[in-house]
């Protein structure tokens, strides 16, 4: 019994010395800087001279920032839009690559390397793309006799634009996500549901989105929780602009962090957004747990 106590005390000192690095730069490079900006929320911090305590007037000045609210509708209609367009296209793809022929694996790569591009690389190129003289868009819009506007430089068009970017940046992630779940559903239901005489269409509706729910719940709240951390595209394709229609909450707490250098006001922004997404996700884990079945 003792050799059992020691060798047990002895693998818990290991376990210790092993998580203690990953704990000192989570504390150094997570901790830290999270406790300095609640502390800079409630100061007029301004990176050059000022560092006066002013308790809640930040948060107070947020309720009447027009600025900020906007962001918050540009990243609301991006959420609408791009998450179901997420969903319905990360889906077909995996469906379609859900298939035992010949060469599926390459195409899985393929749909899958544009995920593992930097967002600011991306970006860059979708510029040239986009550009409304001799832009590869434009161009095959021209071919057909059609007109293409400035993507990135029009109200109109801008946010459209960011989200046909991250679409084709995030699908292979989400169809990769959505293979798992199509390869976890039993193949006994749709042999039973084939004796039956079920369609294609019925084994569908019936079987495989019902089992796809709970994979359609996290690709959602994932997407959504994105769109809320939305800048480098922003940042890189429009600015912000034009008009602030792309501006999002990430992109405003940049700029009057580093560009305006109100630090202290940009840290109050920066928790009510996280605040926002804690929020979102305590919502949506509950909602996840009241949908689990009963055992």
């Amino acid at each position: 019994m003792a050799s059992i106590n020691k060798l047990g005390r002895h693998q818990a000192r290991m376990a210790y010395l092993f998580i203690t690095p990953t704990m000192l730069l989570f504390a150094v490079f997570m901790v830290i800087p999270v406790v300095m900006a609640l502390y800079l929320s409630f100061t007029n911090y301004d990176v050059l001279s000022s560092n006066d305590w002013v308790g809640l007037d930040n948060y107070r000045r947020l309720i009447d920032d027009a600025l900020l609210w906007q962001t918050f509708i540009n990243v609301f209609y991006y959420a609408i839009v791009f998450v179901p367009l997420n969903l319905l296209i990360s889906l077909l793809f995996a469906m379609l690559l859900n298939k035992k022929i010949r060469g599926v694996k390459l195409f899985r790569t393929f749909y899958y390397l544009p995920t593992l591009t930097s967002a600011v690389a991306a970006a860059t190129v979708w510029i040239w793309m986009l550009h409304p003289e001799y832009g590869l868009i434009n161009g095959l819009l021209a071919y057909f006799g059609i007109t293409g506007p400035a993507w990135v430089s029009q109200t109109e068009t801008a946010m459209l634009s960011i989200i046909v970017m991250t679409l084709w940046q995030s699908v292979g992630s989400n169809m990769i996500i959505y293979l798992a779940g199509l390869q976890g559903v039993p193949d006994y239901l749709y042999e039973s549901a084939r004796l039956d005489g079920a369609s294609r269409f019925a084994c569908f509706r019936y079987i495989t989105w019902p089992q796809l729910r709970p994979t359609t719940f996290l690709v959602s709240v994932m997407s959504i929780i994105g769109a809320l951390q939305l800048f480098d595209q922003a940042f890189v394709l429009t600015q912000g602009g034009p008009a602030n229609v792309t501006k999002t909450p990430v992109y405003l707490i940049y700029q009057q962090g580093f560009n305006q250098l109100q630090m202290g006001y940009a840290s109050a922004q920066a928790f009510v957004l996280a605040m926002a997404i804690l929020v979102f996700s305590i919502i949506s884990m509950k909602i996840t747990k009241a949908e689990e079945p009963i055992v």
